[in-house]
């Protein structure tokens, strides 16, 4: 697997990834974040991908992103993560998570934490962040679904 900055030569593959209606309850699809990130400057969507198939999807949001998660100025947020619905339940997502440190020093080498918000009823993804090493903080926030969990990793 590898991790990449989202850029026009992947538009297929984002057209072609699918959500469930469950997932969706939670996540925002690549295609609407890849609009917001155009917006958004501070926003950049990330690519995970497996045999050269898109399999995981999330935006790192920098500095007002994470400012509202995280007293710390070198913070990113992690945000809108989803897995393609035809490739879960496969470590897709928790062996993006596990090169996402590496990836952060390389294209973000001020980032020190990835501060994420998780809905208090996807108990999947809560158990996915704890595996991958990210801590409650003791903090929640109500987001546009309801109440979120703050979880952090120290980098």
């Amino acid at each position: 697997m590898r991790l990449v900055t989202y850029d026009q030569s992947y538009k297929d593959k984002i057209a072609g990834y699918v959500l469930s209606e469950e997932q969706l309850r939670f996540t925002k699809s690549p295609a609407e974040s890849i609009q917001h990130a155009a917006q958004d400057k501070q926003r950049h969507p990330i690519l995970a991908l497996k045999n050269e198939e898109l399999v995981t999807f999330f935006v790192l949001h920098e500095k007002d992103g994470a400012a509202s998660f995280s007293e710390n100025p070198h913070a990113v947020l992690l945000r809108s993560l989803s897995t393609d619905c035809r490739y879960q339940g496969k470590g897709h997502a928790k062996e993006a998570f596990q090169l996402l440190p590496a990836f952060i020093r390389a294209h973000f080498p001020d980032i020190t934490e990835i501060v994420l918000a998780v809905n208090v009823q996807n108990t999947p993804a809560q158990a996915l962040y704890e595996k991958c090493g990210y801590v409650e903080r003791g903090n929640r926030v109500i987001g546009r679904k309801g109440e979120m969990i703050v979880m952090s990793l120290q980098l």
